[in-house]
């Protein structure tokens, strides 16, 4: 596995309070989307030998590949996507949920979402896909939670 990038902050409500005021700064959602896609080449790097059919994320139009490695104590996540902008929402969603507790991601919305107003400003098939990416996260956390 890869070292971990994540956490960045110490809690998940530090995660989403920090992702809420970075968005804020933006005036227009052309800068918003800009930013997605500077914050998805952030995202460590992602082997290619992990590039499998049984680590692609279904649900989402882009190619999204996903792997999760950790216990209950701590969840890792590494995720890549062949879209800048779905790189983005994927690295906003390893910000606030990799490296936790798997009961902290069970028991946690992604409220961050609404919140900057991604809810409104994405495509459905986008929408869809960020959808499927929450469900994986939270479904491995539920699997491991106690």
């Amino acid at each position: 596995m890869t070292a971990p990038l994540f956490p960045l902050e110490p809690t998940i409500a530090d995660a989403q309070s920090a992702i809420r005021e970075e968005f804020a700064f933006f005036s227009d959602w052309a800068e918003r989307y800009q930013y997605l896609i500077d914050l998805g080449r952030k995202l460590p790097a992602f082997p290619e030998e992990w590039k499998t059919e049984a680590n692609r994320l279904h649900g989402c139009q882009s190619m999204v590949w996903i792997v999760a490695d950790g216990d209950a104590d701590r969840l890792d996540f590494h995720a890549i996507s062949d879209s800048a902008i779905v790189s983005g929402l994927i690295y906003l969603a390893l910000r606030v949920y990799s490296g936790r507790s798997a009961a902290e991601i069970a028991s946690t919305e992604a409220d961050y979402i609404a919140d900057i107003g991604l809810a409104k400003h994405l495509s459905p098939t986008r929408s869809n896909g960020l959808t499927a990416l929450l469900g994986f996260i939270r479904d491995r956390a539920r699997a491991l939670a106690p």
